[in-house]
């Protein structure tokens, strides 16, 4: 029985994936059970082959968007846990045992992770890092959650509090979201981790991704006012 799911969106990432696969095998033991996802996003170059030849399974979703590929990998995960880790080796893969533990060990539902905790040199550009803390405050003052790092992309959760979370993004604010559902309606928990420098190309647009997630929060917050 497989108890952990790593789930991984891919586009493009022939550069990174292999050495996020070999991070997170050379961390996470094999009596932990557990199950690599690689969510491909109709990549042109070696990635699929790559993550296939480390033992990776994968599903294809051609759908564009962040939270399209998530919301695809969680329905495909065979795991009761599910643990996220993007595929640019930015976040710490062996972190993820530590905070399976943290999570069973305090009886939580959902972990979130706060990068901000210790920023690597080079890690973040400062105009992201200023657009992240904007849309964490927002995310604090429209929904009092308890949160420092709304964008982080590192969950571990148990899969079965899907069902009472509204996730209704299929973009890049799919973070911020599953983050006010799940600190909303479940046990969960921010816990510091590094960050590190990414390999390969920066998909991320600054001003577009950073109004839409602004914009995003605040129909969120009022849209069943009036």
């Amino acid at each position: 029985m497989t108890r952990l799911s790593i789930v991984i969106p891919t586009m493009n990432e022939e550069r990174s994936i292999g050495k996020v696969i070999d991070a997170i095998r050379g961390s996470i033991p094999e009596s932990l059970s557990y199950e690599i996802l690689i969510v491909d996003t109709d990549s042109k170059d070696r990635t699929r082959e790559i993550a296939l030849s480390k033992g990776a399974r994968i599903v294809d979703e051609p759908r564009r968007g962040y939270g399209r590929a998530y919301k695809t990998g969680f329905e495909a995960a065979a795991g009761e846990i599910i643990a996220t880790l993007d595929a640019d080796m930015t976040y710490p893969a062996d972190m993820i045992e530590r905070l399976v533990s943290i999570l069973d060990s305090e009886k939580l539902d959902f972990i979130t992770t706060n990068r901000f905790a210790n920023l690597k040199p080079g890690a973040m550009r400062p105009m992201h890092k200023f657009g992240n803390r904007i849309l964490s405050l927002t995310a604090r003052l429209l929904f009092r959650v308890k949160i420092k790092d709304s964008q982080s992309g590192m969950w571990v959760f148990r899969k079965d509090i899907l069902p009472r979370l509204d996730l209704t993004s299929d973009g890049m604010s799919f973070s911020e979201e599953l983050k006010v559902e799940a600190f909303k309606k479940t046990k969960a928990k921010e816990v510091p981790i590094s960050y590190s420098p990414r390999i390969g190309e920066v998909k991320l647009n600054t001003w577009k991704d950073g109004w839409n997630n602004l914009r995003f929060l605040l129909r969120k917050r009022f849209r069943n006012k009036g």
